[in-house]
């Protein structure tokens, strides 16, 4: 028997949805803190550390099988210090403690389960535990007490086993990749990436590697880039591929827009139903750029449709976004999203077989008897042109349909949505949608990005310092790496994006905080936590990238960007110095960093700059404008303005409106054009980049 108790835990007073989601299970869990560590040290017991996030299936399943069980609550209530942590606001407790159960087990995940001792030390652990002994796996009432008798009856050896994981932790922590030689990332470390990605290309199906497949928004973008700058179509064709595969397969949901977390088969169709913003995040900008070598219909498509759902299901009233919506609803995985033959036939009436058609919808089904709308039988250019038209009509047609469905589905019960706002994915969420402004020009999107950056600086930059999460008005949490590299790249993407001054400088003073905080003098890169922060484990270093890009990767590319806009070379050199100390860890597992690849990617072209000297919102100096943003320029720095706002910009030394025009300045590696004021001169003279 399971069930939620009539009494609050030691939960009470959190923000995080996912640690409220465990408020009332019988177990008496606190959050992480020292008085619960103390309570541990003061009654001798182990630490049962538990962690998760709201939108995590396994999760859900773990708490209901045993979480809600009295009798496991009772032993662990009786045995253990019990500690729920959720991993989005405290990536740096899940950091640790994720090595620990990788060094023990080899395998990682969440729910992620951790013995310590109060002191910290991991001792045991793994991920989801079945309630009992089953198919050869270990129960988790059986695991409580094994460990219960090791502590009690064994604890030198439990205490052994700790102080070996930790030397282990401390070893990862130092991140010891090698001597640096003094060269940063260069263009063989970018080169053995792509023909690695090239080696692990599914032919088939697109990606890389067998299932489950996650979306490899860094390691595309990078194919993309390097496409372009080398004129070689194989990597443009295998990123491609790739786009095309994750569209057109029930991983992107073609009723509502947006992108599930990842597939759970090779041809993208079954996806793990959670909707999480970072995804939406790092896929919009991949889709711009190979919108911007393609002109694909489909990219556009998915660009536009994946920011309106943003925009409706993730979006706070003050501007935020949320970070995510669950897997689960009505206690079954995708049960929101899927859909039967008949409820088509029901809603489009006379448009149902039209509809299942082109979106494979049967009465068998695709997905546990029901169906995930896909367009793996064929894309929409293709089923148009299959049928004499074109792809612009036949999606015509399909829009209203899809609206009809989507009205349908927000009448059933929705999967819960966590609404904290996180200051990493909203600095990345900006940077999409100022992304996206820059290539269609939708005016809602770039509003998306200014409400957001408000938010952001409103309510979590506070004396000079971040805060990493806000739900509810209320902000919390020192800022890690992650918070300043995110946010402040934004930053200058938007400036890039709608040239208001304020956004730069906002952006040059988290950098500099991120680089007093967080930057190693010695050895130069990032920590992922201040120099201030809680004493934890271990002080880990921001290193590879993850399910998110490394804060590492982002601070080098965006320090490089504002050098060039500021001339200043201490940010330059920081990045530099990052590049050099990461170069030896590069080396060996270059698909680890495409990230800073991406960065390092930006320094192998020639430099170029352009300044526009007109007002920013004024006609003349907008259609130049968009004559550059036509064009795919990942190297470019853009900056627009004129009067008292650029005046003491470096790109504005000597310069301004001819005869009361707006006048581009195109700098190659240094090099001036004379000043431009006609669009079609323009042209020609980018042509000749």
């Amino acid at each position: 028997m399971s069930g939620q108790s009539s009494r609050a835990n030691g939960l009470k007073g959190q923000t995080s949805p996912y640690l409220l989601q465990h408020l009332y299970n019988p177990v008496d869990w606190q959050p992480w803190g020292r008085e619960a560590l103390q309570r541990a040290a003061d009654e001798d017991r182990p630490v049962f550390l538990s962690i998760g996030y709201a939108a995590c299936h396994w999760c859900h399943v773990m708490e209901r099988e045993s979480f809600e069980d009295p009798a496991i609550a009772a032993y662990l209530n009786e045995h253990f210090v019990s500690i729920k942590v959720d991993r989005e606001e405290r990536p740096d407790i899940d950091e640790i403690y994720m090595n620990a159960v990788q060094l023990l087990t080899g395998a990682g995940g969440w729910p992620l389960t951790v013995f310590l001792t109060p002191d910290l030390r991991p001792f045991a652990g793994g991920t989801y535990f079945p309630p009992d002994d089953r198919f050869g796996r270990i129960g988790f009432r059986s695991l409580l007490e094994r460990i219960v008798s090791l502590w009690n009856e064994d604890r030198e050896r439990v205490l052994q086993a700790g102080d070996e994981l930790t030397r282990h932790l401390h070893s990862i922590a130092e991140s010891d990749h090698g001597e640096p030689d003094g060269r940063p990332v260069g263009s063989e470390m970018i080169e053995r990436a792509v023909a690695e990605l090239t080696a692990h290309h599914d032919e088939q199906f697109g990606g890389f590697g067998a299932a489950p497949k996650f979306p490899p928004d860094a390691a595309l973008a990078l194919l993309v880039r390097t496409s372009q700058r080398l004129g070689d179509t194989t990597p443009m064709r295998i990123a491609e591929h790739t786009l095309e595969a994750m569209y057109r397969g029930g991983m992107f949901d073609h009723v509502g827009g947006g992108f599930a977390r990842y597939s759970v088969d090779d041809r993208w169709l079954v996806p793990h139903f959670e909707k999480m913003l970072y995804n939406q995040a790092l896929l919009v900008p991949v889709y711009c750029d190979a919108f911007q070598m393609t002109a694909r219909a489909d990219f556009r498509r998915v660009v536009l449709q994946t920011l309106d759902f943003v925009r409706r299901e993730l979006t706070d009233s003050a501007g935020g976004f949320y970070s995510s919506l669950d897997a689960d609803s009505e206690g079954e995985e995708g049960r929101f999203y899927v859909w039967d033959a008949a409820e088509i036939e029901t809603i489009l009436a006379g448009d149902a077989d039209f509809f299942r058609t082109v979106y494979g919808i049967s009465a068998t089904g695709n997905f546990e008897g029901r169906n995930i709308p896909n367009l793996l039988h064929g894309s929409l250019a293709a089923q148009a042109a299959d049928a004499g038209s074109d792809e612009a009509a036949l999606d015509d047609r399909l829009e209203p349909l899809r609206r009809k469905l989507l009205e349908a589905r927000e009448k059933r019960v929705r999967p819960g949505t966590d609404d904290k706002v996180l200051t990493s994915w909203n600095g990345l969420m900006i940077s999409a949608f100022a992304r996206a402004h820059q290539v269609f020009g939708r005016k809602e999107d770039l509003g998306a990005a200014q409400r957001a950056a408000g938010f952001a600086l409103d309510q979590l930059w506070s004396d000079g310092r971040l805060r990493a999460t806000w739900r509810q008005g209320t902000a919390a949490l020192n800022g890690y790496l992650d918070d300043y590299a995110f946010l402040g790249r934004a930053l200058l993407d938007l400036y890039e994006t709608d040239f208001d001054r304020g956004w730069l400088d906002h952006s040059v003073s988290i950098a500099r905080t991120m680089l007093d905080r967080f930057g190693d003098a010695e050895r130069g890169g990032f920590f992922f936590v201040s120099d201030d922060h809680e004493t934890l484990l271990t002080r880990n270093r921001s290193v590879h990238d993850g399910a998110l890009p490394a804060g590492s990767g982002v601070a080098a590319g965006w320090l490089v960007r504002l050098g060039d806009h500021l001339d200043d070379q201490p940010f330059r050199s920081a990045a530099e110095r990052t590049s050099v100390e990461l170069a030896p860890a590069v080396r060996r597992s270059p698909r680890a960093f495409a990230t800073l690849l991406l960065a390092a990617e930006r320094e192998l072209r020639p430099r170029l700059e352009i300044a526009i000297a007109g007002p920013p919102h004024d006609d003349a100096t907008l259609t130049l404008v968009r004559r550059i943003r036509d064009r795919f320029l990942p190297h470019l720095t853009l900056t627009v303005g004129d009067g008292a706002d650029v005046h003491d910009l470096p790109l504005f030394q000597g310069r301004g409106p001819i005869d009361g025009t707006a006048a581009a300045y195109v700098c190659r590696d240094r090099v001036c054009d004379a000043p431009i004021t006609d669009a079609d001169e323009l042209d020609r003279a980018l042509d000749a980049l």
